[in-house]
């Protein structure tokens, strides 16, 4: 596993469930194309996998 993950939000979250649009805040996403730095381990990866389709993920 890589050390940190680097997430972006490429897809709005105006049409989401409210747990995602939740899940993607925690995660420290608020605009569209905002990239955040996460360590990465089961929590984070768990988060990400509940919203993959909202946001891209690279290791880095």
């Amino acid at each position: 596993m890589a050390e940190k993950l680097r997430i972006t939000l490429v897809k709005s979250t105006i049409g989401a469930i409210p747990k995602h649009r939740k899940t993607v805040e925690a995660l420290g996403l608020r605009k569209l194309n905002k990239t955040v730095e996460m360590p990465d381990n089961a929590a984070v990866r768990g988060m990400i996998d509940q919203v993959k389709h909202l946001v891209k993920v690279e290791e880095i």
